[in-house]
């Protein structure tokens, strides 16, 4: 059972539904809400909707046309200052994925996975209803469900119980999991507007979507311009300095001073939110786990959250799929949260908190009113160091108890994009002679790339897959044609895309990989590195 039907939910949910696994969403909202957030895609997420079946239906949702593309501009004191460059150009790491990223709001995200899930017959998605209670024992989960538009409360059980129920996640909070939070005590404004005057404006950033203004009044927290639609549509984010609400009068004024001109923005929505981060000190409590915004949360600097959210449901899908059906050891949940959570500690710190930092510093050290030529400098250093944070964003396990990652590895959101099948590390596309892209013919259970003469080490792995009921595919080429960039002639992929082991030879170590690689001897690695 899900609780909380919103894209990380929606996802979750069609993993699972890939293997038959029954599963029922609950989801509180029968109507999308059309607040435009979660909008950049990675071109890691895009692989997910391309295992799901609908990349195509999720371009076909693209609001805004292919002109404008996942590029930012950062300024510095107004959108007209004259102070300007662009950033967070994706196409960077391109050769490392499988397809391109895309940009369009959540809530056109949101439509096509209900789309989807509505044709998987062992998937029940119910809307307005809400989890009320959740107990739970070593055999199974008990959940209350109140039903909106009746009040009537059913009872619903379920193996599992995951909260993909948002920041305030009530299956958290029923799970005893706590949640450690870091409040940067700033309170943030989320406008919805519209705007031909800001059109007009931004004509001179061809192809841009998103602009963050920087400003000693802010301290360096971001002042967020976000394009929406071609109808002058139009979203902002910034601290604002009150607990009570503002008026359109103050709100049209903020809007104004950020763009450097009156725009005679039309509000059109504004909520507020408190900036902070947020995380689960565990995601998984016995039979209950969570994933999303209610395993850990922070500002929307970069566009990891969503991005974050789908890999959750990406890594843990798998694995409760392969416990239910048999061919994991149950011992291998766990590592849902040994693999996710340092990723996002990882996001948090590495990444976000220290672009916040970052910026701090700038603003708090130069000014070109104070010294034009030192500013000038540091701003020409700062526009040609935007590609090292995409190319060093490279989320991977090479900790995890379930892989052969190198020794005193640690499983971190930072790292190098490179060709080479590394174990704990996302496989590179590669093609094969057949003309198939190789991520693209990957089962959903184990998938053995084997090139050239390794012939007995193949049959070493399918005899102890057989024996050990792992379901293992394989995949025979030649180790020549771009495949050799892989620099390992045998490769065992999981069904999330990343490599659990790569190697020259298996040296009769067969059954030992593949128990390591399903969570068979997860607890015994466990007692060794604690030793």
């Amino acid at each position: 059972m899900i609780s909380g039907g919103g894209p990380v939910g929606m996802g979750l949910a069609l993993e699972l539904g890939r293997y038959g696994i029954q599963c029922t969403v609950i989801e509180k909202t029968p109507v999308i809400h059309r607040i435009p957030k979660g909008q950049n895609l990675t071109q890691r997420t895009l692989e997910h909707f391309r295992r799901w079946g609908i990349e195509k239906e999720i371009r076909r949702a693209r609001v805004l046309p292919d002109t404008f593309g996942i590029v930012g501009v950062t300024t510095f004191g107004s959108l007209t200052s004259g102070y300007a460059y662009r950033w967070h150009q994706r196409e960077l790491v391109r050769p490392y994925y499988s397809t391109d990223n895309e940009r369009l709001p959540q809530y056109e995200t949101e439509r096509v996975l209900r789309s989807k899930i509505a044709t998987i017959k062992s998937l029940d998605y119910r809307f307005g209803c809400e989890v009320e209670s959740v107990d739970q024992d070593y055999s199974g989960v008990v959940v209350k469900v109140r039903h909106g538009n009746e009040g009537r409360v059913e009872q619903l059980t379920s193996d599992y119980l995951i909260g993909c129920d948002g920041t305030h996640s009530r299956v958290r909070e029923q799970a005893g999991i706590e949640l450690v939070e870091h409040d940067h005590e700033k309170r943030m404004v989320l406008l919805l507007f519209k705007s031909p005057k800001l059109t007009k404006v931004l004509e001179h950033y061809s192809g841009a979507s998103y602009f963050n203004v920087l400003s000693a009044e802010q301290d360096g927290y971001w002042q967020f311009f976000g394009r929406i639609d071609l109808n002058h549509t139009y979203f902002f984010h910034m601290p604002v300095p009150s607990r009570a609400k503002l008026s359109d009068a103050e709100l049209k004024a903020i809007v104004a001073q950020a763009a450097g001109t009156d725009v005679d923005a039309k509000i059109e929505y504004a909520g507020y939110w408190d900036l902070r981060f947020a995380t689960a000190m565990s995601f998984r409590s016995k039979r209950i786990f969570i994933a999303g915004d209610a395993a850990h949360s922070h500002p929307p600097y970069g566009g990891y959250g969503i991005n974050l959210g789908l890999e959750d449901a990406r890594n843990l899908g798998w694995k409760l799929a392969g416990v239910l059906s048999g061919w994991l050891d149950p011992a291998i949940l766990d590592t849902y949260t040994q693999e996710r959570k340092p990723v996002f500690d990882s996001t948090a710190d590495n990444f976000i908190a220290r672009s916040i930092s970052r910026d701090r510093s700038f603003v708090r050290n130069f000014d070109p009113a104070r010294d034009k030529v030192a500013f000038e400098h540091e701003w020409e250093k700062r526009s040609n160091s935007t590609s090292d944070e995409i190319k060093s964003y490279s989320p991977n396990y090479g900790g995890s108890p379930i892989v052969y990652g190198p020794d005193g590895a640690e499983s971190s959101a930072l790292g190098l994009h490179s060709f080479e099948a590394r174990p704990g590390h996302h496989l590179s596309p590669q093609s094969l002679s057949s003309g198939d892209n190789a991520c693209d013919v990957l089962s959903d259970g184990f998938s053995l790339l084997a090139f050239g003469d390794v012939e007995d080490d193949v049959e070493q792995l399918l005899r102890s897959a057989s024996m050990l009921n792992i379901p293992l595919k394989v995949i025979r080429d030649s180790l020549s044609n771009g495949r050799e960039k892989y620099e390992n002639p045998l490769i065992i992929v999981r069904p999330d895309q990343f490599v659990a082991w790569a190697g020259h030879r298996v040296d009769g170590n067969a059954n030992e990989i593949l128990q390591r690689l399903t969570g068979r001897s997860v607890q015994e690695i466990h007692l060794s590195r604690s030793t």
